[in-house]
C-alpha cells in the first residue's frame, strides 16, 4: 500500500491561500482565484491537499438562489482548532481562549503575585489551563515593551531585560508560544479578524494604563523595536493640562491616561476617585469630571488629527481598556478632529473596539495564528 512521506512545508502560494479563506471566508471560488491571482485549475490543485487534510471545507452557499451549478464556498473547518491569546501587566494576566479566527471561545484574568520570570511563565501556563478548553494548540502573549526572537528585550513594567520568555512558557505548555510587543499583536488583530480588515491603511490608538500608537500601511502593520518604547506618550496636546512623570505638560499621557484623569479629578474634589468613577460622574454632569473628560476629549481628537495626517492613513481604530471615555464625548473627539483637518482632506473614519482587556489579549491570539499559518505543513500524496 502506498505510504505518504513526512509532511513538507506549505509554498508561499498555500500560505497565501490559507490566509485569504481564513480571513475572508467563507469565499467563492471565483472571488478567491481573482484575489490570488489564479486561474481556476490552478486554484484547484492548491486547494485540494486542504480539502483532504480536513483544514478547509466547501460549504452551501444560502445567500444566492441562482440556476445552474451551486456555488460552494471554501472555509476553514469548524473547530479546526483553540489557540490561547495572554496580555500581561504589571499585576494580571489576562487570558482569551479563541477560535482561529480569534474568535472568542473562553476568558479570564488572573493576579500576578511575582515578577520572577519562571513565576509569571508559570502564572501564564496555569492562567491558561484554567480556562478549561482543550486541546489548545498555540499561545500567543502581549506585553508592552521591547521583544525579540521570543525575547523580552525589556519590559519596564515587568522590571525585565533579555528575558528568554518564550520558552519558558513552551517548557511549561508544550505547545508553540509566540512573544510580540502588545501594540503590534492589536494591529494584527485588528487588521486580519477586527475592525481594520480590508482596510489597507489606519492608525491604531489605545488609552488606558499608557498612551499606545500602531499603524498599519499597504495592508501590514508597521513593526519597529521602538514599539515598545512608547513614542506616541509624550507627544504634546495641550499647552495647559497637567504634567506627565517625564515633566511634560500636556502630553498624551498626561491627558489621556487613566490614573492622570482620576488624579486630576481627585485633586477637585479633594477625595481619591478611580478611572471608572471619573466617567460615572461625568456622564452625571459632575462639573469638575466633566471639565477633565472633555478636556480629554479634545485632546483624544487631536492625537488621532496628528496621527492620521502624518500618515495619510483617514481611518483609526481606537482601543485600550480606557476608551469608555469616547462614547461619553464623542462629539467633541469629532469635533476636535474636525478641527485639525484640512476642510479638503477626507474624513476620518472611526473604528472604536470597546471589548478593554480582551482586546490585548485577542491580539496576542492573532499573533499565535499568524505564526501557525506561518508554520504550516502538508501532507505529500502518497507513493
Amino acid at each position: 500500500m502506498p505510504t505518504p512521506g513526512p509532511p513538507r512545508t506549505t509554498t508561499t502560494s498555500e500560505k497565501a491561500l490559507a490566509q485569504a479563506v481564513l480571513i475572508h471566508g467563507p469565499i467563492a471560488r471565483v472571488e478567491l482565484a481573482g484575489m490570488l491571482g489564479l486561474s481556476s485549475s490552478s486554484l484547484t490543485r492548491l486547494v485540494k491537499p486542504f480539502l483532504e487534510r480536513g483544514l478547509l471545507v466547501e460549504v452551501d452557499d444560502r445567500s444566492t438562489k441562482s440556476v445552474g451549478r451551486p456555488v460552494r464556498p471554501l472555509d476553514v473547518s469548524p473547530g479546526l482548532a483553540h489557540v490561547a491569546g495572554v496580555k500581561l501587566t504589571a499585576d494580571t494576566v489576562y487570558v482569551a481562549v479563541t477560535d482561529v479566527r480569534a474568535g472568542l471561545v473562553a476568558s479570564g484574568e488572573h493576579t500576578l503575585r511575582s515578577h520572577r520570570p519562571e513565576d509569571v511563565a508559570s502564572a501564564v501556563a496555569a492562567a491558561v489551563r484554567a480556562a478549561q478548553v482543550e486541546p489548545v494548540t498555540a499561545v500567543g502573549i502581549a506585553l508592552g515593551g521591547a521583544v525579540s526572537n521570543g525575547r523580552v528585550e525589556f519590559a519596564p513594567f515587568l522590571g525585565w531585560t533579555d528575558v528568554p520568555f518564550a520558552q519558558l512558557v513552551e517548557d511549561r505548555m508544550g505547545v508553540p508560544v509566540v512573544l510580540e510587543n502588545d501594540l503590534v499583536a492589536l494591529a494584527e488583530a485588528e487588521r486580519w479578524f477586527g475592525l481594520g480588515r480590508d482596510i489597507p491603511g489606519f492608525v491604531v490608538i489605545t488609552i488606558g494604563a499608557g498612551i499606545g500608537y500602531g499603524l498599519v500601511v499597504h495592508g501590514e502593520v508597521v513593526r519597529s523595536r521602538e514599539a515598545g518604547v512608547g513614542l506616541g506618550g509624550h507627544i504634546p496636546l495641550s499647552a495647559t493640562g497637567p504634567l506627565c512623570a517625564e515633566g511634560h505638560r500636556g502630553c498624551a499621557q498626561a491627558m489621556l491616561t487613566a490614573g492622570s484623569i482620576a488624579a486630576q479629578v481627585s485633586a477637585a474634589l479633594q477625595r481619591p476617585v478611580d478611572y471608572d468613577e471619573v466617567l460615572d460622574l461625568a456622564r452625571a454632569a459632575d462639573p469638575a469630571a466633566t471639565a477633565v473628560v472633555h478636556a480629554a476629549a479634545d485632546a483624544l481628537g487631536l492625537l488621532v488629527a496628528l496621527a492620521t495626517n502624518l500618515t495619510m492613513q483617514p481611518a483609526a481604530v481606537l482601543a485600550g481598556e480606557g476608551i469608555a471615555l469616547f462614547g461619553i464625548a464623542e462629539d467633541r473627539v469629532r469635533s476636535a478632529i474636525a478641527a485639525h483637518r484640512d476642510p479638503r482632506a477626507d474624513d476620518v473614519n472611526l473604528y472604536v473596539d470597546e471589548s478593554g482587556f480582551t482586546a490585548w489579549a485577542r491580539g496576542a491570539a492573532a499573533v499565535a495564528i499568524q505564526d501557525a499559518v506561518d508554520r504550516l505543513q502538508l501532507d505529500p500524496p502518497a507513493s
